[in-house]
């Protein structure tokens, strides 16, 4: 069960939960967060790898470009 999320990061009540979030994002581990004087679990061994793993990678787009040359004198 979903207790809260910290920004953007689900954290679970069970560490079974967190895990399969990690798990999910090629992440290992767990750590805890304090929500209403209750234990939770966000997967990652970090909340700084928690929540890079949960930015979407940017799309990258090439474009070439090329001008005409010439012009008289």
């Amino acid at each position: 069960m979903i207790l809260t999320t910290i920004n953007g990061i689900p954290l679970y009540s069970t560490i079974a939960e967190a895990l399969q979030w990690a798990q999910a994002r090629g992440l290992q581990g767990y750590h805890t967060h304090t929500f209403q004087n209750q234990t939770g679990y966000m997967g990652g061994f970090t909340h700084s790898t928690a929540i890079n793993s949960n930015t979407p990678t940017p799309q990258t787009t090439s474009t070439s470009s090329s001008s005409g040359g010439g012009g008289g004198y």
